[in-house]
């Protein structure tokens, strides 16, 4: 999974890859629909994904290429 791009995440998930960047960013916040898709594709659940529990959390996560 190391290899994958934003322009490839993006093509999974039929979005741009500005919106992908975005939401790295946290610049924009995605439907519902697409985060359920990016939980999906990452095996985790969007607490998983968009919640932040602990100070150990509130690390920036590491960014798709």
């Amino acid at each position: 999974m190391h290899d994958l791009t934003q322009d490839n995440l993006a093509e999974k998930l039929g979005v741009t890859r500005q919106t992908i960047n975005a939401i790295e960013k946290q610049r924009y916040n995605p439907s519902l629909e697409l985060a359920f898709k990016l939980a999906d594709f990452f095996g985790v659940t969007i607490e998983d994904l968009f919640i932040r529990n602990s100070p150990e959390d509130s690390a920036e996560p590491e960014a798709v290429q």
